[in-house]
């Protein structure tokens, strides 16, 4: 069964090509210790690749706290300054821990 996409409740969290990753893994960290799912927004390949780095940095920040993270990419089209762009909307949902190896350094 196909499960409708979750909006999360503290709002989207949008990456640029000069985002710092660890920055935003601070960021994407510190929603996901608090709420059960973030969005990260990334228009272009170099947001996305900043946007995937920052989430398995958060990934191993939140190892310690016992909480693993899932993530599902999406296309959607966002406004900017009155043209629709594409962008990759990354959902990243909190999951318990299994017993796998923590993530590497």
């Amino acid at each position: 069964m196909i499960e409708p996409p979750r909006i999360p409740a503290s709002g989207v969290l949008k990456v640029s090509a000069h985002s710092n990753p660890n920055s935003v893994a601070g960021a994407l960290a510190g929603v996901l210790r608090e709420k059960p799912a973030a969005e990260l927004q990334a228009i272009g390949a170099g947001a996305t690749n900043q946007a995937v780095k920052a989430i398995a940095i958060a990934r191993s920040y939140l190892h310690a706290s016992g909480i693993d993270l899932w993530c599902v990419p999406e296309f959607t089209d966002v406004e900017i300054d009155g043209n629709l762009r594409t962008a990759i909307r990354l959902l990243v949902e909190r999951r318990a821990m299994e017993s796998a190896p923590p993530p590497a350094p």
